[in-house]
């Protein structure tokens, strides 16, 4: 049970950031963004937490290529199968089926830096709280 409530505030943290990083960006969001972004934080979480030797470069990789890859299957999802056309990235140049494209994996794999040292305080802030 004590994983499942830390995952879940995992899950609601990065959902709100993720929408917050979309509104900063476009200036809305859309409700999918939330579960995609809860999603990724979870797994960027334990991935991190699982291989902490990795260097802060190596992780930032392992994290831009992990929401690109939630991107791209929310993509598929949502603006493809449902054709809810949350976003279309087809006008940018290195784009795959409109889904991802090269420059925001770039600039996942710099929001990732934050990303590491928050989640190191995270795993602190939600071990101490499921302790008391």
């Amino acid at each position: 049970m004590k994983r499942v409530f830390e995952n879940l505030q995992i899950f609601i943290i990065g959902a709100i950031l993720y929408c917050s990083i979309e509104i900063l960006f476009r200036g809305y969001t859309h409700w999918t963004m939330f579960l995609a972004g809860g999603l990724c934080l979870v797994i960027l979480y334990h991935a991190f937490l699982r291989y902490k030797e990795l260097s802060l470069f190596k992780k930032c990789l392992l994290g831009a290529l992990i929401i690109t890859f939630v991107e791209f299957i929310f993509g598929c999802v949502f603006n493809l199968f449902f054709n809810w056309n949350v976003w279309d990235y087809s006008h940018f140049r290195f784009n795959f089926m409109g889904q991802v494209c090269l420059l925001f994996t770039i600039l996942w794999f710099f929001i990732s830096i934050p990303v590491v040292l928050f989640i190191n305080y995270l795993k602190q802030m939600v071990s101490k709280e499921i302790n008391i």
